[in-house]
């Protein structure tokens, strides 16, 4: 079982109610629907962060070695996709 500590939210009473009408309907604790919500939001802003970090590698990677897919080398690849055609991503 994983260790957990408390943290406190204040929130404004108009987003108090709203939770506690949304665990109301969902028939889920506030406390519930506060974790997974951080969890969530947590979730997608680490796969940003990652993203983000991944396109600043490859910026760095073109401006050192000027290499780079040709917008027709990716139109194609597009199109072959679209049309179910998988094939290797160009490089």
């Amino acid at each position: 079982m994983s260790k957990t500590k408390t943290k406190g939210v204040k929130l404004d009473d108009t987003t108090h109610k709203r939770l506690e009408e949304l665990a109301r309907i969902r028939d889920r604790s506030p406390h519930w629907l506060m974790c997974r919500a951080i969890e969530t939001y947590l979730d997608r802003e680490e796969k940003y962060e990652e993203e983000k970090r991944e396109d600043m590698d490859r910026w760095e990677r073109y401006q050192l070695t000027g290499i780079a897919v040709t917008h027709e080398k990716a139109a194609e690849w597009l199109e072959n996709l679209a049309e179910g055609k998988v094939t290797a991503c160009p490089r």
